[in-house]
C-alpha cells in the first residue's frame, strides 16, 4: 500500500495577487481544515503534487501532512484545476479525527469484464452508469477503491447499488439519507450500432412487404378493370 507524504509551507499573504505569484514562482496555494481547529493557509510544490496525483490511490487515501517538524493526517477533499491548461490552481485538504467518521468519494473499480457472460455469449457492451460512489466510514476503514464484479451479469440486465459488497465499517452515504438501493451502477446492452441497424433492417423488411401487398393489389384492380372494358368492347361490336 502506498504512503504518500506532502510538505507544505505556512502562508501570509492570502488573495487573488499572492495566489498569482505563488503559482509563478511554481507553488501550488492550499488550505487545510477541519477537526475544530482554525484554517491554516499553506503552499506545497506545484510538481511535487502533479506527481501524486498520477496514482489514484492519492485520492482516497489518508495522507500525511508535513508542515515543519509537524505531521498530520488529512484526506484530500478538493482540486481546482486551470480549464485548459495542464497546471492546478489550489487544494483543499481536510484534517481527520481517526474517532470520527468521514465521508468520501471512492472510485468503483470494474472487474470481469473480459469475462461477463452477456458480453461473451450475446455481445452486448458494459455501460458504467456510475464510477464512484460517496462512502461515509472511520479513517482506518477507508477503502482504496470498491470492486463491482461484472462476471454474472446477462444481456439487458444491471448491477445495483445493493449488489456492492461493502467492506466492514463501510456505509454507502447516499443510503444514509433514504436513498434507492436499487440504483444501477452498470448495465450490459447491446451495441448501438448494431440495435440500430436490426430496427432498420425491420423496417426495410416491413416496408417491402406492404409495398410488395399494395402492388399486388394495385395490379389486380386493373387487371379486373381491363378485362371488364374488353368484354364490354367485343359486346358492342357483336
Amino acid at each position: 500500500m502506498n504512503e504518500f507524504e506532502l510538505v507544505a509551507e505556512p502562508r501570509e499573504d492570502i488573495g487573488k495577487g499572492a495566489s498569482r505569484r505563488l503559482r509563478r514562482d511554481g507553488k501550488l496555494p492550499g488550505i487545510i481544515y477541519g477537526t475544530n481547529k482554525d484554517a491554516s493557509m499553506v503552499t506545497f510544490n506545484h510538481n511535487d503534487l502533479m506527481h501524486h496525483l498520477e496514482q489514484e490511490a492519492f485520492y482516497s487515501r489518508v495522507l500525511t501532512l508535513k508542515i515543519g517538524k509537524k505531521k498530520e493526517k488529512v484526506v484530500l477533499k478538493d482540486l481546482q484545476r486551470h480549464p485548459y491548461k495542464a497546471i492546478l490552481l489550489h487544494i483543499d485538504l481536510q484534517r481527520i479525527d481517526e474517532e470520527q467518521k468521514l465521508s468520501m468519494k471512492i472510485p468503483l473499480h470494474f472487474i470481469n469484464e473480459d469475462k461477463c457472460a452477456g458480453v461473451k455469449q450475446d455481445g452486448g457492451v458494459i455501460s458504467h452508469v456510475v464510477t464512484e460512489l460517496e462512502i461515509v466510514c472511520l479513517p482506518k476503514d477507508l477503502p482504496e477503491y470498491l470492486e463491482v464484479d461484472m462476471l454474472e451479469v446477462a444481456l439487458n440486465q444491471s448491477i445495483h447499488l445493493s449488489d456492492i459488497e461493502l467492506p466492514e465499517g463501510v456505509q454507502v452515504a447516499s443510503l444514509l439519507h433514504g436513498g434507492d438501493d436499487t440504483q444501477p451502477i452498470a448495465s450490459v446492452q447491446i451495441p448501438k450500432v448494431i440495435a440500430i441497424e436490426e430496427e432498420e433492417g425491420v423496417d426495410i423488411e416491413e416496408g417491402a412487404e406492404e409495398g410488395a401487398e399494395e402492388g399486388a393489389e394495385e395490379s389486380g384492380e386493373d387487371v379486373g378493370e381491363s378485362g371488364k372494358d374488353d368484354t364490354a368492347s367485343q359486346d358492342n361490336e357483336s
